[in-house]
């Protein structure tokens, strides 16, 4: 009888092994970076930045910074994954070039941010026009979810202070298209804030709403065709009034609080008012009901807004609120859209919680901590951290179907970016051999395919 060592074999660990690529399936993003014609627009943008006789491009470093930061990476340190595979990734610049480079952008203040966002913007419609009826914009509206995401920080950074929630750390306002059931979303705003910044400073929602407009393609950049959602963060005079201004007439769909008025208003509305809530699938949502209020609850608010309230039964072990009425849990919206009924109305404005989700991959890609002292330097990382976002959002967008296109950047690196390859080399050419046991080879692979098959940039 042989005696068990145990539950899993034993094998001989030893160095020295050569032609084995780690993290190769980072070759899709490798891919989507060329056919998004990102690594020619921000090269360009960052041209005044590239030092004389500087052996690294400066756009090369932070889109390198941004790859590290999609496979998984939280700090700058991070790109000598990508050092280590020049076979795939090229010459990737020394961690003191990294750092001299943010030190550099960081220091411009004023001219590198537009510069990458301009970048960014260039190649998002390329992408948004390479995808076709999976793009965000297929169905004529481009939604953009804007809300707030608290980030920790465990020593002592400039800006970093008590936040609401009795933390410590910042406060950034962030912006996202949202793709719909079908996809995830793409972050196109990171205002970076301290960790004191109000929840609801109309100021700041207005400047987090003009930097996401300027990352759409410029048909959307105003007008009813793009919708601006919120939590009950943006439910401010000043900034309905501002999505509302003449010459610009965004949708939008705002979270109110519910105010004593509008309280007051609800227990008014007669039993045969309120509508049935409905579901994603048109199906009947079991206790919960909609309503829409007008008179004097409208009162200096823009023309034309239109408030709407909802009744739920609350969950169990919820606690009712002093707002609530009647065991019911009652919230609150503004819209502007007239040609939906009040239910659809109510299930798009309760779709904004997918920008959760979106806060979520955030914090998985690089947003969990910002690891630079100064603010400048942390809003350079917010926008590599868009970068890594963006990239994790396009490819899928181009490359993968069904419900594989959802997964989150967490299944993305365990099941296909951490996938490892042998390299070799044939008639000048380098070939990447994925594992043929790996259960998503020929995701991978497929994949590729549709991305080969994708015009390059002119």
């Amino acid at each position: 009888m042989k005696k068990r060592i145990g539950s899993y074999p034993r094998v001989r660990v030893e160095g020295g092994g050569r032609g084995v690529v780690s993290q190769a399936g980072a070759v899709l993003l490798v891919e989507t970076v060329r056919k998004a014609g990102l690594d020619q627009a921000i090269s360009a943008a960052l041209a005044p930045w590239r030092r004389p006789r500087a052996v690294h491009d400066p756009g090369k470093i932070l889109l390198d910074v941004a790859l590290a930061v999609a496979m998984g990476g939280d700090c700058l340190a991070d790109v000598g994954t990508l050092r280590a595979e020049p076979g795939v990734f090229g010459p990737v610049a020394s961690d003191p070039t990294v750092s001299r480079l943010v030190d550099a952008l960081a220091a411009a203040g004023p001219k590198a941010l537009p510069a990458i966002r301009a970048a960014r913007a260039e190649a998002r419609e390329r992408v948004w026009k390479l995808a076709g009826a999976a793009a965000p914009d297929a169905a004529g509206q481009v939604i953009v979810d804007l809300d707030g995401v608290l980030v920790l920080a465990h020593s002592e950074k400039q800006d970093a202070t008590a936040t609401w929630k009795k933390t410590f750390g910042h406060h950034p306002l962030m912006g996202f298209v949202d793709h719909g059931s079908g996809g995830s979303g793409e972050p196109v705003a990171g205002l970076l804030r301290p960790g004191n910044a109000g929840s609801n400073t109309a100021a700041d929602h207005i400047a987090t709403a003009q930097l996401a407009l300027a990352q759409l393609p410029k048909k959307y950049r105003r007008g009813r065709r793009t919708l601006i959602r919120t939590d009950s963060g943006g439910g401010t005079h000043e900034f309905v009034a501002w999505l509302a201004q003449r010459g610009r007439w965004l949708s939008y769909s705002v979270g109110m609080t519910i105010t004593e008025q509008i309280h007051q208003a609800v227990l008014k509305v007669p039993a045969p008012t309120w509508t049935a809530a409905i579901e994603p699938g048109g199906e009947i949502r079991d206790g919960a009901w909609v309503a829409e209020i007008t008179g004097g609850c409208l009162k200096g608010w823009p023309k034309g807004m239109r408030l709407i309230v909802r009744k739920e039964r609350p969950h169990p072990g919820a606690q009712l609120r002093i707002t609530d009425a009647d065991g019911l849990r009652l919230t609150c919206f503004a819209t502007n859209t007239t040609d939906m009924p009040i239910a659809a109305l109510e299930l798009r404005h309760r779709q904004r919680a997918r920008a959760e989700d979106r806060i979520r991959a955030a914090r998985a890609t690089g947003l969990r901590n910002l690891p630079l002292h100064d603010t400048a330097q942390n809003q350079i990382w917010l926008e590599i951290v868009q970068l890594a976002l963006d990239l994790l959002a396009w490819m899928p967008m181009l490359a993968l179907t069904g419900e594989i296109r959802r997964w989150e950047p967490r299944r993305l690196r365990f099941r296909l970016l951490s996938a490892a390859a042998q390299i070799v080399t044939t008639a000048r050419r380098r070939h990447l051999r994925f594992a043929r046991h790996w259960p998503w080879t020929d995701v991978i692979t497929d994949a590729l395919a549709r991305l080969e098959a994708l015009p390059n940039p002119g």
